[in-house]
């Protein structure tokens, strides 16, 4: 499994989302899951966004090793850390 964020680096919410990536590492070291951090614009983010049919950001996906979708979270109303490990870790 892996958890991809997707943002936009001028939004309102990039500061507390940083501090959110932070501990979401934090939550997940130790684990086999990765995390993934890209901007959606850039060419990967924004592929990333165009497969998953992402259109608010930021974004959460924990994503399975298919790369099918666990879950996913869009909108400034970031989900708790442990609701992701949840589903991270299933």
């Amino acid at each position: 499994m892996k958890v991809v964020v997707l943002y936009k680096k001028n939004s309102e919410h990039y500061s507390s989302l940083e501090e959110f990536i932070s501990k979401l590492r934090q939550g997940l070291e130790g684990s086999s899951v990765s995390v993934e951090v890209s901007s959606a614009e850039t060419r990967e983010g924004n592929a990333i966004a165009s497969i998953y049919d992402i259109f608010s950001f930021p974004a959460i996906l924990v994503l399975r090793d298919d790369g099918s979708v666990q879950n996913l979270w869009e909108g400034p109303d970031f989900p708790a850390i442990d609701e992701i490990k949840g589903y991270a870790l299933a």
